[in-house]
């Protein structure tokens, strides 16, 4: 780490602190790698350990350093940008390099809640594919996915192998390739079944998606997720593009 002496001056020793600590988790130090304790940060940079503290405490409220209880503290990991086009989890994972997976949680025929089932253009009490997935990297729990899917489109959905990519079973099994999607995209904090099964602390920050998408005009999925935003994060492309005069180029994020 960085061997720059702290010094009194009009920068505050924890800002003088905070700043080394950077470097470090941006440039020298890999992801996953430990950080000294604050004893030993404080003994290293002559400071006190409420100085520590403080320098600390900013770099894990921005998600460049990370806290694991009993343990200590680490250098985060790298986030991963959210995809702008309409490409499968299993897809996208696999051109990262990683190894996607799995896990149904729950599947089954439901009555969805109004907003689903106007989304998905079925009448009143009309029952749909309800799908819970949970989906991890390399081993790393990143999204909890939780959809509703057309019977009109999609019937019997809930009878296939639901653990590889959902996108490709739809076109094989059922001919359907879904062509375009609405997407809403906010954050919140995590609700306790949330964050147990992204191994996250309950109130944590999340990215959360909804995506309406469908073939030919036709709606097919309405699926939320939940995903870990310290792994994750959303770039877009901004056009100074006049909407009263042409179609609005902004991008905007898409689940992978």
């Amino acid at each position: 780490m960085d061997r720059a002496e702290i010094v009194d001056g009009p920068k505050p020793k924890h800002a003088q602190l905070r700043d080394i600590l950077r470097r470090a988790a941006e440039q020298e130090l890999p992801p996953g790698s430990p950080i000294p304790s604050e004893r030993d940060l404080a003994r290293q940079y002559r400071v006190s350990r409420i100085t520590v503290r403080a320098a600390v405490g900013q770099l894990v409220a921005e998600g460049l350093l990370t806290r694991a209880k009993g343990r200590g503290t680490f250098t985060a990991r790298r986030r991963m940008d959210v995809q702008l086009y309409l490409e499968s989890f299993t897809d996208d994972m696999r051109r990262r390099g990683l190894s996607p997976a799995t896990e149904v949680l729950s599947c089954g025929e439901e009555e969805p809640p109004p907003a689903a089932s106007a989304a998905l253009g079925l009448g009143q009490h009309e029952r749909a594919c309800r799908l819970v997935r949970l989906r991890r990297a390399d081993g790393v729990p990143l999204a909890v996915e939780r959809g509703w899917y057309s019977p009109r489109v999609v019937p019997g959905l809930h009878g296939h192998d639901l653990t590889t990519s959902l996108y490709a079973l739809i076109a094989d099994t059922y001919g359907v390739q879904l062509d375009h999607a609405g997407q809403t995209v906010w954050a919140e904090g995590a609700d306790p079944e949330t964050a147990k099964l992204l191994g996250v602390r309950t109130g944590s920050p999340l990215l959360v998606f909804r995506r309406v998408a469908g073939s030919r005009g036709r709606p097919v999925e309405d699926m939320t997720s939940w995903y870990r935003g310290d792994l994750y994060q959303v770039t877009m492309q901004l056009d100074r593009t006049d909407p009263e005069s042409g179609p609005h180029r902004s991008h905007k994020g898409g689940t992978p």
